[in-house]
């Protein structure tokens, strides 16, 4: 589909790989949007900038992989998930938008009642009773992270009427046992359903060393 006039992503459009310009359409043209993307590949830069341009609430959801350790953090919920939300904070630098006025927070109630905060960190840890709808955009990040059971706990909770992207790296996992990573058996179960999209990016742009390195295989 043709990007949107006058948005951010028109200044992206002229440096997308086919790859990127397949997945941005992807998050326009269907409900899910299933992305195995290598690191630095722009996959949740974009996401984030596909929200922006959609006037879609973002609720970006993250694994901390030491679930328990989380519960025991000092803090409230905002602190504890805070380490948690860097790649989130990059992504909307990248678009310039400032995390501090952009993300839902309770030293930030100023920005939620005027509207100016429209971004929702949740970790999974935290999601078990919550309902998904409305005009949201949801990211579910590093999916590679979650266990089969969590990406369930999740996913059940979406309505049709939100958008999903679900970013995975089949290759980065970092669960002490990546065998019960539900990433992949989400893919293949998801992928062949009607209003589902699997994307692949695989260039790296953070240069050649950073490529190299992703091409380790982990014994």
């Amino acid at each position: 589909m043709p990007l949107p006039k006058n948005n951010m992503l028109c200044g992206f459009a002229p440096i997308l790989t086919s790859e990127q310009r397949f997945y941005v359409d992807s998050i326009f043209d269907n409900q899910v949007t299933i992305v195995n993307a290598c690191a630095g590949s722009g996959k949740t830069t974009l996401a984030v900038a596909c929200a922006k341009v959609l006037k879609r609430d973002l609720i970006y959801i993250f694994s901390p992989v030491e679930e328990n350790v989380l519960g025991y953090t000092p803090g409230d919920v905002f602190e504890k998930e805070e380490k948690y939300t860097v790649p989130l904070k990059d992504a909307l630098m990248k678009i310039n938008e400032d995390p501090s006025t952009a993300i839902v927070s309770e030293d930030n109630l100023q920005n939620v009642k005027n509207g100016k905060a429209w971004v929702y960190p949740m970790s999974h840890v935290f999601a078990r009773g919550t309902n998904i709808e409305g005009n949201k955009l949801v990211i579910v990040d590093e999916a590679q992270n979650f266990t089969h059971g969590e990406l369930k706990k999740i996913l059940t909770r979406i309505h049709d009427d939100v958008i999903v992207v679900i970013i995975g790296h089949e290759k980065q996992c970092d669960l002490a046992d990546p065998s019960k990573s539900g990433f992949v058996p989400y893919l293949e179960f998801l992928q062949d359903e009607p209003y589902v999209n699997v994307c692949k990016l695989s260039k790296n742009f953070r240069g050649r060393f950073a490529t190299k390195a992703d091409q380790m295989e982990l014994q």
